[in-house]
C-alpha cells in the first residue's frame, strides 16, 4: 500500500480510531531519550522552587504572565 492509498483508507475510520491510529504513529516517532535529561529538569525544578521557598524570587500570577504577553 502506498501513502495515498492508505490515506484515503484512514478517511473511512471513525474519528475514536483515527485518534488511536494517529497516537501510534507519533509514538512510533519516538527516540530514546538520554537518561540526563530527566535529571536537568529535576534538578532546574528543585532549584526553582528553593528559589520560590527561600523568597530569593517572587511569584507572578497567571493572570499578570498573560497580560505582560499581550502588551
Amino acid at each position: 500500500m502506498n501513502i495515498k492509498d492508505a490515506i484515503e483508507s484512514t478517511k473511512r475510520l471513525n474519528a475514536t480510531d483515527r485518534a488511536l491510529l494517529a497516537h501510534c504513529l507519533i509514538s512510533s516517532l519516538e527516540t530514546i531519550q538520554d537518561s540526563n535529561v530527566d535529571n536537568a529538569w529535576a534538578d532546574l525544578s528543585e532549584k526553582r522552587y528553593s528559589n520560590l521557598v527561600s523568597g530569593a524570587v517572587e511569584a507572578v500570577s497567571w493572570e499578570h504572565v498573560k497580560k505582560s504577553v499581550r502588551n
